[in-house]
Formats: C-alpha cells, structure tokens, sequence
C-alpha cells in the first residue's frame, strides 16, 4: 500500500499536469484566434488589394501591367505599347508612336473587370487589341491585293505589292505614305488614253456632205483626261476594301469652262455625232448633228487674220461652254478703248472669249474681210442666218476650228 503522503505527493504532481495542460490549451487557443485573425486581415487585405490592382501576371497590348492599378497601367500601356501598324518593306511591322495615346482609362478599366478575382491569383491573362490584329490583318491583305483598271476600253492589272511601297494603321486611320509608282503608273495610264491636247485625223464635212477631206486636228479644251489624285484614291481604296475592279471613267476630268469630261466613250474620235466645223480659209460653217450636215453657210467671218494672234480665231477642238440670248460682249478694241457690243444670240466656246454670235454693225461679209477687218476672234454670223445655228448648237457641243 502507497503512503498517504506518496499518495500527496501524486495528486500534487497529477494537478500540476492538468494545469500544465490547461495552460497549453489555453495558449493553443489563444494563438489560433491570433493566427485566424490574421489570416483574415490578411485575406482582406488582399481582397481590398485586388478591387484596385491587376493580378500579378497580367498583359495588355504586349506590356505588363501585374499589380498596378488602373490608372498606372493606362499609363505604362501608353508609355511603352506599340501603336502604329506599317506595311513597308514588304513586311508588317509594329511601332510606336510617342503622339498618340494607345489606349483610354476606360478600355482600361474593361480589361481589369476581365481579369478581376477576388484575391489575387497568379493565372495569366494576356488582352490583344481586336483593333491593332485587325489592322496587322488587313494590312497583309492590301499587300496581296490587286486590281483590274477599266479606261476607255482597257484593262491595266494594278498590283499593291508593285505599287505600294509604304501603307500604315494609325490613330484609327488607314494610310499610304509612299505612293509614287502608283502615281507614276496612273500618269502612264493617262498619257496613254488621255484625249486632252492630242492631235488625230478627222474627216470635215465639205458642201452639204459630212464626208469632205481628212485633216489634222488637236484637241484643245474638248477631251478628257484622267483625274490622277481621284484615281489613286479610288485604287488605293480598292486595296483596302479588296474590290476587284475599277470603272476608270468615274476619276476622269475637262478642262475648259467646265471641268467635266468631253467625249468620253463617244465615237468619231470623241467626237461623236454632233458637232460644229469652222473653215477660216474658206470662211464656212458647218454644223452635223446625227452624222447630217444641218446647217452650211459659207460666209461668216472669222477673227482678222492679219491683227496679230489675239484677234485671230484659235483652231483647235473646243466646245460650247453655254448659250446666251440675248447677251452683250464686252472687250477691247485695238487701241485700247472697250467696246460693250449687244448680240442677239451668243455661244462661247473658248475661255478667251471666242464663240458665234449675230453681228448687226458687220457690212461686209465677203471672203476676205476676215483678211484685215475680220472679228476679234469670234465667228460672226448673220443676224439672218444665226437662228439656224442656234437651234442645232447645244452646250458642250464640240467645235472644231481649223485652217
């Protein structure tokens, strides 16, 4: 049997225990709330954190924006990320420009709402501009690209890759730097089927035929010529958009009173089927309309020839600019005096001031008055005979003077 006071002795010691172990529950407790506590502070910090930071691993247009807020990486992204598309060197390349800001706090803002987690996590996310790989896209197309050009009966196969040296994506715009070959291409194009300032054959009525002899005319303000700025648009629009084909005769141009073509598509040399005929030799008129002769007169006076050249009348291809009744011509006489003459009918063709009209003061109408006492450039008529010219004179008729 144990001794009461050994028996003392182990109750003290079994005491001890318990309050030993009651102690290290105690502290056991106590450091678990402490360590829960700040697993929570810690966790909240975090959530706080990352309603106003991206996620550690996280890229916009190619530049890390990991832990930084909005505002920051709107910053960075616009101090670092690519901007500006090229198509040069027959290569599609990224770069920067420093004036133009890439992107806006908002378009921003819209990728960190993608990316948001509650806490931070450490899964990538990399945003690519649909914007910026449409254009990398599309510039790669425009370099493929071709185009057939239809002018006046022609085709020209007009290549990107052969014409285009330099095109780029910029600040929301598509644009062709380097357009020279293009244009050098479109100048070719013109001189080949511009009818503008250029000579050719024509067959002039003679008596009441529309069939007389073959001379050499020059077409001076009648023809048409091809509008090179709007016709490089129009091709390097047909890269971008991928059209296939382009009517030529939509970028053509005049000159003269009116900057509209003259005599596109028409036969006859441009000509067509109506039109006026002035001999200054024989000092006749002649005026054709459906390929008839419909009017003929053989003594109207033309610009005196021996006046020197500013009162001769122009040969040439013109036009008639427009049709005025009644009208007053207003100039200059030789000695410098200004004449205000009242005209009945009037039908300019030349910017100078040349046309047909009516000429009550004129007495003598003979074949050599246009010799030494001819008009001042302008066919004149009889007040007897203009109203048959007319009549079958239209606006934009072409005139066809010759010697």
């Amino acid at each position: 049997m144990q001794s009461r006071e050994n028996l003392r002795k182990r109750s003290k010691r079994n005491s001890l225990y318990l309050i030993i172990a009651a102690v290290v529950i105690i502290v056991g407790v106590v450091a678990g709330f402490a360590i829960h506590n700040q697993h929570v502070q810690a966790e909240a910090k975090a959530r706080k954190f990352a309603t106003t930071h991206f996620n550690p691993n996280v890229s916009i247009y190619g530049v890390k924006v990991g832990n930084l807020t909005v505002k920051k990486a709107t910053d960075k992204i616009n101090q670092k990320a690519d901007n500006v598309v090229h198509l040069k060197n027959d290569k599609v390349v990224t770069e920067r420009d420093p004036q133009i800001t890439t992107i806006d706090q908002a378009t921003v803002q819209k990728y960190f709402a993608k990316q948001h987690t509650d806490v931070p996590n450490k899964a990538n996310y990399n945003y690519t501009s649909k914007e910026f790989d449409q254009a990398k896209k599309r510039l790669n197309q425009i370099y493929k690209s071709s185009v057939t050009y239809n002018i006046a009966g022609k085709k020209y196969d007009l290549k990107a890759k052969d014409l285009i040296d330099e095109a780029s994506y910029k600040d929301g715009k598509y644009d062709f730097q380097n357009v020279d070959k293009l244009t050098d291409k479109l100048k070719d194009i013109d001189k080949e089927v511009s009818t503008l300032h250029k000579s050719y054959k024509f067959t002039v009525p003679s008596g009441n035929k529309v069939n007389g002899r073959t001379i050499t005319v020059k077409n001076e303000s009648y023809g048409w010529g091809v509008y090179i700025k709007k016709a490089r648009a129009a091709v390097e629009d047909a890269f971008m958009k991928g059209t296939k084909s382009i009517d030529g005769s939509d970028y053509i141009y005049g000159e003269g009173f009116s900057t509209y073509a003259h005599g596109y598509g028409k036969s006859n040399h441009g000509i067509g089927k109506h039109y006026a005929v002035v001999s200054i030799k024989n000092q006749e008129l002649w005026i054709v309309n459906n390929n008839k002769v419909v009017v003929h007169l053989n003594d109207v006076v033309t610009g005196t020839l021996n006046g020197g050249k500013g009162n001769q009348t122009p040969s040439g291809v013109w036009y008639v600019m427009y049709k005025e009744s009644p009208s007053t011509l207003r100039g200059y006489n030789d000695d410098g005096s200004k004449y205000a003459s009242p005209v009945q009918y009037w039908m300019p063709f030349t910017l100078s001031g040349c046309g047909f009209h009516d000429a009550s003061w004129r007495n003598d109408w003979s074949k050599t008055a246009y010799l030494n006492g001819g008009s001042h450039g302008c066919v004149n008529i009889r007040p007897s005979e203009i109203h048959s010219v007319w009549s079958n004179v239209t606006k934009d008729m072409p005139v066809i003077i010759y010697n």
